[in-house]
């Protein structure tokens, strides 16, 4: 490593880590794993990431036995982007955002904009740039102050909003990427006139045009009945989107969208905006009995809110133990805002904890008809005598909103003794399903005396399932593989996603083929050639995953 740190000086403008206390810092994510890299590496141009490309080639022709392993915000929850040899790292250079321009209103289109931008700006920045511009990229996932643009992209990523305006993949309009031959190169949806024209270029990028587009030909039909049966989905290659042959359109980014810098490294993404709606009211009900839930799902849902989301009553104890951590996140007088939460303080005394406290988010352009739909949603709930609460105000549903968007990072942070342990942590299946997937779903989870939290996206049928355990203990890590196994055995049997926003990584690759079947895990794994010939881009990831290999990297330490 020392040869090719020399080498690589001569060549890159960008920083160049090996100490330990970079080495781990990059190790870890926020998933089970820890896995230390040999060099940390941040380059300062697409320049840097093309010379960095073609050295890794020279060194491996020599038998070095190097990749890459493109980084973010490191908010990953699969081990995405762990690597035992090079990480490249965005945020510290690659974080400019180029341009944020509105469009005419197009008839039947949602889209009023579009950014310009590179992997490494953090969403919270750019969220703030585009509302400056009424624009929105509705896409951002629950981790939207932490994560970043680079991530979104790779994981496909969702959040709150998906049910009403879908995933990142319907976003990206264009995405720059530096392929295996070292070269950069823009990737748009296109005509077939266009992709006739591609196919006859002498280079990397029209070698994919050209395989690609056989690979999805020769294999349509097996695609096309390959794609899960619900609203989101992160898990594979998404070969099944790529080629719209009712508008005659080849579009090479539905592939590259949620593939987890397996194919390229990207440097930079033009993405689509919308005009987010100006008001919003909180319908917030607070479930004691689960046994209605597929039930009141269902019937929310026939309302259109917005949003539909839910925190359970262990997240819903730990954020009243850790109120300060949370007034501190909302900003303002810590007086007034500890006031809000008399209410859930009381129900905490008094045992009148929610099993779930679930959030229907009703939007307009006005507060009156904001208002009005949440109160119609709220009248329609009578007939399941349940407590509810019409928000007033945007301020009063921040306390809701920062519970359930915070929820993991307590999870990580504050649970002494414990730590999260997400490997069931996306499932997915069809919200009409509910009411026979839940019971099933919840017999298999009480067989394992492990404490768990639930929250999610429930008009999707989207759950994050954490389990809270100490790894370090006999046992422990034999339940991950077990449990998982059954979770994702009655996932498939309802036609569902195992990963419905945060993808495959270390953690979810080895189940692939429980998900789709042999046949098309072998398409996913000649895509990967087709793009990453040599594996020199993030292997062991999405392709050739070994659960024996992810389990020999789980982090058994607890984080102070």
């Amino acid at each position: 490593m020392n040869d090719f740190i020399k080498k690589l000086k001569t060549i890159f403008k960008g920083d160049i880590a090996d100490d330990a206390a970079t080495l781990d810092t990059y190790s870890r994510d926020a998933s089970l794993f820890e896995i230390k890299p040999r060099l940390v590496v941040f380059p300062k141009d697409a320049g840097d990431v093309k010379n960095l490309v073609k050295l890794v080639n020279e060194e491996n022709k020599k038998g070095a036995k190097l990749s890459l392993t493109a980084r973010s915000a490191g908010t990953d929850m699969t081990g995405g982007p762990l690597t035992e040899s090079v990480v490249v790292s965005f945020t510290k250079y690659f974080n400019r955002i180029k341009e944020i321009k509105e469009i005419p209103e197009k008839k039947g289109s949602e889209i009023r904009g579009y950014a310009i931008v590179e992997p490494g700006v953090f969403y919270r920045d750019f969220e703030k740039e585009t509302l400056k511009h009424n624009l929105l990229l509705p896409s951002y996932p629950a981790s939207r102050d932490l994560c970043a643009i680079g991530g979104i992209v790779a994981n496909n990523s969702g959040g709150e909003k998906t049910l009403i305006y879908g995933k990142t993949e319907k976003y990206v309009e264009e995405i720059k990427m530096v392929l295996a031959d070292g070269e950069e190169y823009a990737f748009k949806p296109l005509t077939l006139k266009e992709l006739a024209q591609k196919e006859k270029t002498k280079s990397a990028e029209g070698e994919i045009y050209k395989k690609l587009r056989t690979l999805i030909e020769k294999n349509y039909d097996l695609l096309q009945s390959a794609k899960p049966k619900v609203s989101k989905n992160s898990s594979g290659y998404f070969l099944w989107n790529v080629w719209d042959k009712e508008k005659d359109v080849f579009d090479i980014t539905k592939v590259i969208v949620g593939s987890q810098g397996t194919f390229g490294i990207i440097t930079e993404v033009k993405l689509a905006l919308v005009r987010p709606k100006k008001f919003s009211r909180l319908l917030v009900i607070f479930l004691k009995d689960t046994k209605i839930l597929p039930t009141l799902i269902n019937h929310v849902l026939a309302f259109k809110p917005e949003s539909f989301e839910s925190y359970d009553d262990h997240m819903f104890k730990i954020a009243m133990k850790l109120l300060p951590d949370l007034i501190k996140k909302l900003g303002g007088n810590a007086i007034i805002l500890g006031l809000k939460f008399i209410p859930e303080l009381w129900m905490t005394l008094t045992g009148g904890i929610p099993k779930l406290v679930m959030m229907a988010e009703f939007t307009a352009d006005t507060p009156e008809e904001a208002e009005k739909k949440a109160m119609e949603a709220e009248k329609s709930l009578n007939e399941f005598n349940l407590k509810t609460e019409v928000t007033k105000t945007e301020r009063s549903a921040q306390k809701y909103w920062v519970i359930r968007r915070e929820s993991f990072n307590m999870l990580r942070h504050h649970i002494h003794g414990m730590r999260t342990a997400p490997f069931i942590d996306d499932l997915i299946v069809s919200p009409d399903k509910l009411p026979e997937f839940f019971p099933r779903l919840y017999a298999i989870l009480d067989k394992y005396k492990i404490m768990y939290t639930v929250a999610g996206h429930m008009g999707d049928g989207n759950f994050h399932i954490i389990p809270l355990m100490d790894l370090s203990k006999p046992g422990q890590k034999e339940i991950i593989n077990e449990l998982a196994h059954k979770v994702y055995d009655l996932i498939a049997e309802f036609k569902g996603s195992i990963t419905a926003e945060h993808n495959d990584g270390l953690i979810r690759t080895p189940y692939l083929e429980k998900m789709y079947g042999k046949k098309v895990v072998k398409l996913f794994e000649e895509t990967k050639k087709i793009f990453d010939p040599k594996n020199i881009f993030n292997p062991g990831k999405k392709v050739g995953g070994s659960l024996a290999y992810a389990m020999a990297h789980v982090n058994i330490k607890i984080k102070d």
